[in-house]
């Protein structure tokens, strides 16, 4: 898209018609067909959350995380108290279609002046990754910013961090750099990959998510007919999704 020019000769940026803050997030649930994310509550949630997570024995989960492994319930209990003594970040309790707390996501770097909010610190047990509950959790933050009038939605990770980055592209993200040195995380250099999805782009985008999430795209054994991969894909490049 050209450039405006302003009166002065100089290539300005498009204009944004009425534009009003958006507004910020609500410590309110979000309600799915297989999952529900709540205020994250260390009183409700810690405990399920410690033990889902002692699944992965190896703490994978935490190699790219800015906060845990946690040794003791208790030391959990600690970092989830402060986490939740804040408005910024926002950090969700996903709960499995049995009530049972599975994982954390959060809003974080909330800007409603300029429309601008990221999803992090999103840790899925075992018991929720791969799962079509773990998408539907995505794909019901994505939906509340951009119903709060965001502009922009953004998610960062750690370059090295492939399957991050490979949930970013899946989920329909676009990938707009490499930030160098961006951080010092656990003692290691962090350079940061940043990715974007914009209002604009969002209404192909839910249409993609909820074709893919409707009942009808899995068979009697839970086997995805179409891929969401190909369906994002395609609603941001504007051409047909893949059967």
């Amino acid at each position: 898209m050209t450039a405006p020019i302003n009166s002065i000769g100089q290539p300005v940026g498009q204009p944004v018609p009425d534009w009003r803050p958006a507004r910020f997030p609500a410590r309110g649930p979000m309600e799915g067909k297989r999952c529900r994310l709540e205020p994250l509550d260390p009183r409700a949630h810690a405990v399920e959350l410690f033990w889902a997570n002692a699944v992965d024995a190896e703490g994978r989960n935490w190699t790219y995380l800015p906060y845990g492994p946690f040794a003791t319930l208790e030391s959990y209990c600690d970092w989830m108290q402060e986490a939740c003594s804040k408005p910024d970040p926002l950090f969700f309790a996903v709960m499995s279609g049995n009530g049972r707390a599975v994982g954390v996501a959060s809003f974080m770097r909330i800007d409603p002046g300029n429309g601008c909010i990221e999803v992090g610190g999103i840790n899925f047990s075992p018991a929720l990754q791969r799962t079509v509950a773990a998408t539907e959790a995505m794909y019901l933050m994505m939906r509340h910013v951009f119903e709060l009038g965001y502009r922009r939605y953004e998610w960062k990770c750690d370059a090295l961090n492939g399957p991050s980055r490979n949930a970013a592209r899946r989920l329909g993200f676009r990938l707009e750099g490499i930030f160098r040195q961006a951080a010092v995380v656990k003692g290691r250099n962090r350079d940061t990959a940043w990715h974007s999805i914009l209002d604009s782009e969002w209404p192909a985008l839910r249409a993609a998510f909820e074709q893919w999430l409707d009942s009808s795209n899995f068979d009697k054994d839970g086997r995805q007919r179409a891929r969401l991969s190909d369906l994002t894909r395609a609603a941001i490049q504007g051409g047909p999704a893949t059967p």
